[in-house]
């Protein structure tokens, strides 16, 4: 079995479909030929979400100024399947796609449903060889985590008010949701409402987002079920709960035209993809709601990939991540209210045009350029010390034009 490919006018879009698999690969954007981006398992996977997910990649790198193209893939399947069952399932499917995968034009890494040594076992299988330094396990959800919070320090300070005892709904307490609950919880706001696939929790006066933690690592997406402390809701309640900040970190499109009316909150700031459909999202503006754009407020998960790739150690990465995410959403605030134009508009224009940029450097390297690329192929292939590449990246890091203003 092969993939069938169309070539578009930035990238490919790879579609497998035997009856027994479905799945998909969406090449938004290439730097010298390659591109990458999570690749999901999720039982409804189509092709319209994985395109719209491969731009989001596109975005996200191009806002934080990294050379990389954007691009997703997903399977249809079962997430919460046995791991064996799982990695069949993705094995077939790269062989399906053996060609892009071999050639270097999609490289996956872990996304909804899967994990790094998921993608390292399913690469061999197909007999992609793998860099020693590439697909290393870390905690994309966590980084994500930390990008979102950043937001809402920044949202909170734009708006005028406490991040302190204000109230947040967070659709989907999964990797990125759960983390995000505690580092909320830590900066003393009232997480009232959470949810999973199995329904969702509310109470006003808060929930215990310790217990809900230890109760998800135990029992999953029943912790809705367990948790005896909240009242059971429908999960499109909590979007129309009357909280101070909604953070939408399940799948897209759960805030559509139908709903929009009806959500609650001040402030709208996302760990999910595209979880505003254009028209919900423009609805909500034109009420007075703060929508801040999700591809700026959940680059975490890729900025967080790249600086632990780097080998950079996870509390600078967190530091790092919370408060320079927070002054450059700050920053993007500020420009918007300075010229009157909608953030999503200012920030697009911000990540292609930095995209731009950073491919015409990538793709015509000076002779600086040139000499990084092979230490960095010699770091990727294990020839060069983590510890050695860790200290000078940081510096890369906070060079990068979102976070030096240098644009």
């Amino acid at each position: 079995m092969a993939a069938t490919c169309e070539k578009t006018d930035t990238g490919l879009i790879c579609r497998v479909d035997n009856g027994d698999l479905a799945g998909y690969v969406v090449i938004d954007s290439a730097v010298r030929g390659h591109s990458c981006g999570g690749l999901r398992i999720a039982p409804n996977v189509s092709e319209d979400e994985i395109r719209l997910l491969a731009r989001s990649s596109t975005l996200k790198f191009g806002f934080l100024g990294l050379p990389q193209g954007g691009a997703k893939a997903g399977v249809c399947g079962d997430p919460d399947a046995p791991r064996t069952e799982r990695l069949d399932r993705l094995v077939e499917f790269a062989r399906a796609i053996s060609d892009v995968l071999r050639d270097g034009s999609y490289l996956p890494f872990a996304d909804m449903g899967t994990t790094n040594a998921d993608m390292r076992h399913m690469l061999d299988a197909a007999g992609v060889r793998v860099p020693r330094r590439a697909l290393q396990e870390y905690d994309s959800g966590y980084y994500t985590a930390c990008s979102v919070f950043g937001g809402i320090v920044s949202a909170v300070a734009f708006a005028d008010f406490q991040l302190a005892g204000s109230t947040i709904a967070i659709e989907g307490f999964g990797k990125v949701g759960g983390a995000l609950a505690g580092l909320l919880a830590e900066a003393g706001a009232k997480v009232v409402a959470v949810s999973t696939s199995r329904g969702a929790l509310h109470n006003p006066n808060g929930l215990d987002v310790d217990r809900l933690t230890e109760a998800a690592r135990e029992v999953g997406s029943r912790v809705v079920e367990e948790y005896a402390d909240a009242d059971r809701i429908e999960c499109s309640a909590l979007l129309e709960l009357p909280v101070d900040i909604l953070c939408p970190c399940a799948r897209l499109h759960s805030v559509d035209e139908g709903n929009a009316r009806r959500v609650g909150a001040r402030v709208i700031c996302s760990g999910a993809n595209n979880p505003l459909t254009p028209g919900a999202e423009a609805a909500l503006i034109g009420r007075g709601i703060l929508c801040l754009p999700d591809f700026v407020t959940n680059c975490g998960g890729a900025l967080g990939g790249t600086m632990a790739f780097a080998s950079i150690k996870h509390d600078d990465i967190r530091d790092f991540i919370k408060n320079c995410m927070a002054l450059a959403i700050l920053n993007l605030l500020a420009e918007a209210d300075r010229t009157g134009r909608p953030i999503r508009s200012l920030a697009e224009e911000a990540a292609l045009s930095r995209f731009e940029r950073v491919k015409l450097t990538a793709e015509n390297p000076s002779l600086r350029g040139r000499l990084m690329n092979v230490g960095l192929s010699l770091y990727r292939n294990g020839f060069l010390p983590g510890r050695l590449v860790g200290r000078m990246a940081l510096g890369y890091f906070y060079g990068l034009p979102v976070f030096s203003g240098t644009d």
